[in-house]
């Protein structure tokens, strides 16, 4: 679909960021939406949708069982913050809500 999004998945990355989500799911928004950069009275639902589509994607690789890897993801590391590795344990509440 779009070439620009990379891979997420582990091993494929290894260590993924709350940054590398975002991008991806800035890059799906600006596929679909067919806007690079929203205008001002498009910007709020631009950015809703971006945050939904990070908040869905961190749940997903959060709950993806590895084969070979113990418990989640298998990342391992804290993934509380942007441009920390996103671990089993990251709390998929706090990607929802940080920007």
């Amino acid at each position: 679909m779009c070439r620009s999004i990379k891979t997420l998945r582990p091993p494929a990355t290894p260590d993924v960021t709350e940054d590398d989500i975002r991008a991806a799911a800035l890059q799906y928004v600006r596929k679909v939406s067919g806007f690079r950069a929203p205008a001002a009275h498009n910007r709020e639902v631009f950015e809703q949708a971006v945050d939904a589509v990070r908040a869905a994607t961190h749940d997903l690789l959060a709950g993806l069982h590895i084969r070979g890897r113990s418990g989640g993801n298998g990342n391992g590391g804290g993934g509380d913050g942007a441009g920390q590795p996103l671990g089993a344990s990251g709390n998929s509440s706090s990607a929802r809500t940080g920007k």
